[in-house]
């Protein structure tokens, strides 16, 4: 009796074995986590992502201003304990002339260089003072067999300023000089916008009063300066000074009644009715 019930129990220790080691397998096919909590691939192109790959949606093109350091970037995920043998590396495209290697930066030109840190999957390529002949393709390439390559294209702009009504603005006395400054073609808006009224910065909590700005920034960014109640001592030189642009100004003229070619009353441009039909009156009578 108690062999039959060792026999017994050593058949379904057996068969449990069995089923566990069933299970276990069925696991490692069909991407369950294994021993030591690792995870196996569902399917062939998750096998291959466990070699080295660039993660291209933190690879992107840039835009850059002129003159400002920017940075391209090439996330390489997967190369963690092959750094000894794959070597990630920057090339500018137009003339396949290699910037960096690496941690290593290969040209003369010391506007370019080489950043990564040793924990992280990106590798940087930074670019101080970007030119506009900068602009254009760069590949990142990886040393594998064969290697793998991804382009990021960047594009140095330059702002530009303009203010709307110019060169001359002309208005009547006691009207509101109203400017309008647009700063365009800027890949962030600028810091700030300072106005300057005869090369000197307009204050807005002057004696004199009146004075207002109000700034709205986006895709292009519009600044508004409204000085009320205009007076002759407001005529002159006003300049529009973005932080990321060059400045753009406009002379204004703010009259005692004196009525040239054309003016604006109010920051609306006119010509003088009653003088446009006295002239008319005189031709037909002539």
């Amino acid at each position: 009796m108690t062999t039959n019930i060792s026999t017994t129990w050593i058949i379904l220790a057996t068969t449990l074995a069995v089923i566990i080691e069933a299970v276990n397998c069925y696991s490692m096919l069909h991407g369950s986590s294994g021993k030591n909590g690792e995870t196996f691939p569902n399917t062939i192109e998750e096998a291959a992502r466990l070699g080295p790959y660039i993660d291209k949606s933190a690879s992107k093109n840039v835009t850059a201003l002129l003159g400002k350091t920017t940075y391209l970037n090439c996330r390489v995920k997967n190369i963690n304990n092959k750094t000894m043998s794959l070597q990630v590396s920057w090339v500018r495209y137009r003339d396949i002339h290699l910037l960096t290697i690496g941690q290593y930066t290969y040209t003369n030109d010391q506007r370019f260089r080489a950043i990564h840190n040793l924990r992280s999957d990106d590798w940087t390529l930074q670019i101080k003072y970007p030119q506009h002949r900068d602009s254009g393709l760069y590949e990142c390439q990886v040393s594998t067999t064969p290697h793998m390559s991804h382009f990021v294209h960047l594009n140095v702009v330059e702002p530009t300023t303009e203010i709307l009504g110019g060169p001359d603005l002309y208005i009547d006395r006691g009207s509101t000089i109203n400017l309008t400054c647009i700063v365009l073609q800027s890949p962030e808006p600028p810091a700030y916008i300072f106005w300057n009224h005869n090369n000197a910065i307009i204050s807005y909590d002057s004696t004199r009063g009146g004075v207002s700005v109000v700034t709205e920034k986006g895709d292009s960014t519009t600044s508004f300066l409204l000085v009320q109640r205009a007076k002759p001592s407001d005529s002159g030189r006003y300049t529009c000074n973005p932080s990321n642009a060059q400045p753009k100004s406009i002379t204004v003229h703010v009259l005692n009644g004196e009525y040239p070619a054309a003016m604006q009353h109010g920051g609306q441009a006119k010509q003088p009715r009653l003088y446009s039909l006295l002239l008319c009156l005189c031709l037909l009578l002539y």
